[in-house]
């Protein structure tokens, strides 16, 4: 059956959690996500979802309550972005450690100082640490699609994990495009309600959020790091089965495309992997042997997948809308990690762009995909900052 709807990617998103139906949602307005929670408010007071939805007053009481109905067994969701994922840092740490299967949205915006309500993705890269899987999304579809994925992949009981649904903001959050919904039967089919194995019960009590010194800490911290590696296989089986239900698929924790062959090759996330598409096949029509690999996973990070796909590669560009300050990108720093351990490996170069909103154009793209070619057929390897027209620092490494 064909169900297609004009929305935004925030109200795309909104679709994707009401088709999954969470018990408990947890809302607190921010721009550019606001209007996910305002959509969600709607089917609430239309009667098509039915959800316990509590208004809060700040984005770390979203969180607390979404800990809290999650310890007795709820399906909860909640969303944020920017200063609002800030302020919630405290609790994301309760929940992972906790384990509980927690989905929210961010919409990715820029962090102040100076104040800036575009998206970049400094806000959802400065939480790598919190023990949270991240997950990002190139269009409104992917966002529909991923957020009822999100549930498959923390509720797995190998994994239970929280799960981070990024999508940038106004981007996407704002562009209208048409989705496909899928059929509320199939949905329920693809994630039934489960009995969380962590839950509190009066019949079969347990401790949760105790106290672990020195003795004990690093065994639940292990535990947790080994729940994250294992929702790597969950992920990828998630996107198998959403695709045998559903006829759509993005490859898991990665997308290769045309990156067999290529000799240059970009490594990108979010909404500019789809600008990075086009460039690609225009650069291919020229007889350019480039590729796109887009990061559709962060954490846990897509160490072997990456190994494979760019081992044969002359030179990789990481373009992302973040910065370590002081430093590098801190995608560029996890490529880099990745591909270290290969017997050759390519060349790397860092474009660090779009911060604050800045616009991200196919010519920018092209420009780095010459920059990269160019780099890699340079012996050199001198490592240069330097400013072009890109609009960004570049680090040579």
């Amino acid at each position: 059956m064909n169900n297609k709807i004009f929305a935004s990617g925030d109200e795309a998103l909104a679709l994707g959690v009401r088709l999954a139906k969470p018990q408990v949602i947890a809302a607190y307005p921010i721009t550019p996500q606001t209007i996910t929670v305002e959509r969600l408010a709607d089917y609430v007071e239309d009667g098509s979802l039915k959800t316990e939805y509590m208004y809060v007053e700040s984005e770390h009481s979203a969180m607390a309550a979404c800990i809290g109905a999650s310890a007795m067994g709820a399906r909860t969701f909640t969303a944020t972005s920017s200063q609002g994922l800030l302020y919630m840092c405290e609790c994301l740490h309760y929940a992972s450690g906790s384990r509980f299967p927690i989905v929210m949205m961010n919409a990715n915006r820029s962090t102040a100082t100076p104040w800036n309500i575009y998206g970049d993705q400094r806000d959802s890269l400065s939480q790598l640490d919190t023990g949270w899987i991240q997950l990002y999304v190139e269009n409104g579809q992917e966002a529909l699609d991923t957020v009822i994925q999100a549930y498959r992949i923390a509720e797995n009981p190998e994994v239970m994990t929280p799960v981070m649904v990024n999508l940038d903001g106004f981007v996407l959050t704002h562009t209208y495009e048409l989705v496909d919904l899928p059929e509320q039967a199939s949905v329920d089919k693809y994630i039934p309600y489960k009995d969380y194995p962590n839950k509190m019960d009066l019949d079969n009590p347990m401790s949760t959020c105790i106290t672990a010194g020195p003795a004990w800490n690093t065994e639940f911290r292990y535990q947790q790091h080994c729940a994250i590696m294992n929702s790597a296989e969950a992920i990828n089986e998630a996107d198998k089965e959403f695709e045998a239900l559903f006829g759509r698929s993005y490859g898991g924790m990665v997308e290769n495309y045309l990156c067999d062959d290529a000799n240059a090759i970009i490594v990108t996330l979010g909404s500019v992997a789809g600008t990075t598409r086009i460039v690609v096949d225009d650069l291919r029509a020229k007889g350019y042997k480039v590729g796109l690999l887009k990061l559709r996973c962060i954490r846990p990070f897509p160490k072997d997948e990456l190994k494979k796909i760019l081992g044969n590669s002359k030179v990789v560009g990481v373009l992302e809308k973040d910065i370590s300050f002081g430093y590098e990108g801190a995608v560029f720093t996890e490529v880099n990690s990745a591909l270290s351990t290969l017997d050759k490996m390519p060349k790397t170069y860092n474009f660090i762009a779009g911060l604050g909103g800045r616009n991200i154009s196919k010519n920018d793209i092209k420009e780095a995909f010459e920059k990269i070619i160019a780099y890699g057929n340079n012996n050199e390897n001198a490592s240069n900052l330097e400013f072009v027209k890109l609009g960004c620092e570049e680090y040579g490494n």
